[in-house]
């Protein structure tokens, strides 16, 4: 009887841990959304639907850490709903760290919608960021209550006054300029899609009339981002971004869209990128505009921010434009696993 638990013990020894840790899962792109209204499927659409309708991302799986199932397609494909705000860099951990799914050679793709700068483009269009700005870490006084002179009351770490780079170390990389010949790449392949227009955008572009890039029909373009977790709104702000992003890039990235992930998704995968775990050469970030930064010339402030139609439009284009890249890096795995695209 010894002699048989004795047997049985190294069966165990050699094949348990073979049982007890599955081979993760190749993935050649990550798709990431950030919220989806309800269900992912069969209702009103978010920024999730499309992707998991269309594409299609048909298996679901649950891993731990992250809030929503992730959906797999047949051809390698990983969506994930990241959640919003401060939720992404728990997610993207979640998802790398749990050991489900090798990650060494994916492609990641942000794909959500975004406040649009109107001195930079229009509602409904979409726009493949070259940089990404973080606009979270700062100190803050409030406008009202600055010395005289100062344009508003947002400055760096590290200084004293608005204006000035500063530092924000121990807190986030700030500033991530995305490979450009992936970024070309990707925008070379989608600068033609067409994205449809309607009433609602047409009604609201033409509030913007001393703003000619405000006026265009929707339309991809490459555009930078700026990310910060607070939803902000208005002129004096839209100012404060613009601003905000040509100190942290040296004066290279201008501001187009607006949103509260792109920055801790660059950050944490700029921390896994460190350890060997991701490529972060193999970031694309689209933004699609479902709002203006600002108010419409001659009107006030107040709950001006959301547009009719403007949500429907953007989920719609981050779509169009982000699934042909997609769709393109897996037929093209084969020279795309090891060496990455260029325009």
């Amino acid at each position: 009887m010894g002699r048989f638990w004795a047997l049985l013990m190294l069966i165990w020894a050699a094949c348990g841990p073979a049982l007890a840790a599955p081979r993760p899962i190749p993935i050649k792109v990550v798709v990431l959304t950030t919220f989806e209204v309800g269900a992912d499927t069969g209702d009103l659409p978010g920024e999730f639907q499309h992707w998991v309708e269309t594409y299609p991302l048909k298996q679901t799986l649950q891993v731990t850490g992250i809030e929503r199932r992730v959906r797999l397609s047949d051809d390698g494909v990983l969506g994930v709903v990241t959640g919003m705000r401060g939720r992404p860099r728990e997610t993207i951990a979640a998802l790398i760290s749990g050991g489900r799914f090798d990650l060494s050679h994916a492609y990641w793709v942000v794909a959500g919608i975004a406040g649009v700068d109107a001195r930079a483009g229009s509602i409904g269009s979409a726009a493949w960021a070259r940089w990404v700005i973080d606009g979270d870490p700062l100190f803050e006084v409030d406008d009202r209550e600055t010395p005289a002179g100062w344009p508003w009351g947002l400055y760096s770490l590290g200084t004293h006054e608005p204006g000035k780079k500063g530092s924000a170390a121990g807190s986030s990389g700030m500033a991530w300029r995305l490979d450009p010949g992936l970024v070309n790449w990707a925008y070379g392949l989608t600068r033609n899609v067409e994205l449809p227009d309607n009433d609602n955008l047409r009604a609201a572009r033409a509030k913007y009339p001393d703003e000619p890039a405000a006026l265009a029909p929707p339309h991809v373009f490459l555009g930078d981002a700026l990310g910060a977790i607070r939803f902000w709104h208005g002129t004096r702000r839209t100012a404060w971004a613009r601003d905000w992003m040509g100190l942290w890039s040296d004066g290279q990235a201008v501001l187009a869209m607006s949103d509260c992930e792109d920055q801790g998704v660059m950050d944490v995968l700029s921390l896994y990128a460190a350890q060997g775990q991701v490529d972060l050469k193999r970031v694309l970030v689209l933004r699609t505009a479902s709002n203006y930064t600002q108010e419409p010339t001659g009107q006030p402030q107040a709950l001006t921010a959301f547009t009719p139609g403007g949500a429907a439009a953007a989920f719609d284009a981050a779509y169009r434009v982000g699934s042909p890249v997609v769709r393109a890096l897996v037929q093209g795995w084969p020279r795309y696993r090891d060496t990455p695209p260029k325009d």
